[in-house]
């Protein structure tokens, strides 16, 4: 497919898109912003049309696009709309920001943009639940080979691999992750770069709706959004934050979050196994190590209960029971497992 071709079908797939989630939009300001903006894309379309008359032009939506549409239709725009910006529609960001979350809209263009900077709480709270799921599988591995009756040094060796495994794929996992969202981030800014060069009043327009159907008065939009685009930077991390719901700056890194999801994990899955690397040395049998095991998991559970509290904003001590009774549980039957299955075995 032509790059012509190519743009004017996105563009009719995306007014064909825009029409849908109007139609299920139940707020009229965000309904009518989302049809206006199926509209523009429509324009846009026959821009692109007009440089080949030539050409057959027939749209039929794609499968994505009629899937996305039927989840639309299903679950509501606001419960879909990590799936709209994904297939790079604007206007997303009306579901996450705005007066009614607490945020003042910009008076003047130094304003714009403004209130999403921030430092953000998500890596803490991203390393608090990696330590969490290390302490918890390693904690309920290292009972159940233990309830089997295996020595401590079979214990050790076990719990040392589960941590390896576990953090592995978690790196893995993480990795994977981030470099497909950032993959995906970067594809859609790069595009939204294009399109400011080429039509920064539709691009202005488009911001403008935005603001608007958040509250503000279109015209005083339009006077901040068109002298936005004459600052081609900054436009752009307007347009990629207010339109695709995206902060350029924070795309993560893949190896960044790989060796912190690593790190996160081997650190909750190392506590339960401290009693048997240092047991040795201080003289403690088994059942001394497990119990020390036991002890040491269900203390760094709390604590952990307790630094989830903060995310949540639940009271502390409910949050440090309510991990207790998780991740003691999920201990307890990995005893008893354990523990049937060697005397089955036996």
């Amino acid at each position: 497919m032509s790059d012509s071709l190519d743009s004017w079908y996105h563009e009719k797939e995306s007014a064909w898109l825009y029409g849908r989630v109007a139609a299920y939009e139940p707020d009229p300001a965000k309904s009518r912003m989302f049809r206006q903006l199926g509209e523009a894309a429509a324009e846009q379309a026959l821009k692109w049309q007009a440089l080949d008359p030539t050409r057959q032009y027939a749209f039929t939506p794609s499968t994505r696009a009629r899937i996305v549409a039927s989840l639309v239709k299903r679950f509501g725009p606001r419960a879909t709309r990590h799936v709209l910006a994904a297939m790079k529609l604007r206007g997303i960001s009306v579901y996450t920001a705005g007066p009614s979350a607490g945020h003042d809209m910009p008076t003047s263009i130094s304003e714009v943009g403004q209130r999403h900077r921030g430092i953000s709480g998500g890596n803490l709270r991203a390393t608090v639940f990696g330590i969490n799921d290390g302490l918890v599988s390693n904690a309920a591995l290292v009972m159940g080979i233990a309830g089997a009756g295996s020595s401590p040094g079979t214990v050790l060796v076990t719990g040392v691999a589960g941590l390896l495994a576990g953090a592995l794929s978690m790196a893995a996992g993480e990795y994977v992750s981030v470099r497909s969202q950032r993959d995906m981030y970067e594809y859609q800014i790069a595009l939204e770069r294009e399109e400011l060069d080429e039509y920064p009043e539709e691009e202005a327009e488009e911001l403008a709706l935005i603001y608007a159907a958040r509250g503000m008065d279109l015209d005083k939009a339009r006077e901040i959004t068109r002298e936005l685009v004459t600052r081609p930077e900054q436009a752009l991390e307007v347009l990629a934050r207010e339109e695709l719901g995206l902060n350029p700056s924070d795309l993560g890194s893949p190896w960044g979050a790989a060796s912190s999801s690593f790190i996160a994990f081997s650190i909750g899955a190392i506590l339960p196994l401290l009693p048997f690397l240092v047991g040795p040395s201080l003289g403690l049998a088994s059942g001394g190590a497990i119990a020390w095991t036991i002890g040491i998991t269900l203390v760094s559970l709390a604590g952990i209960g307790l630094a989830i509290s903060l995310f949540t904003g639940r009271q502390a001590w409910r949050g440090a029971l309510r991990m207790v009774l998780i991740g003691g549980g999920a201990g307890v039957i990995a005893w008893l497992v354990g523990r049937l299955l060697g005397v089955a075995l036996a």
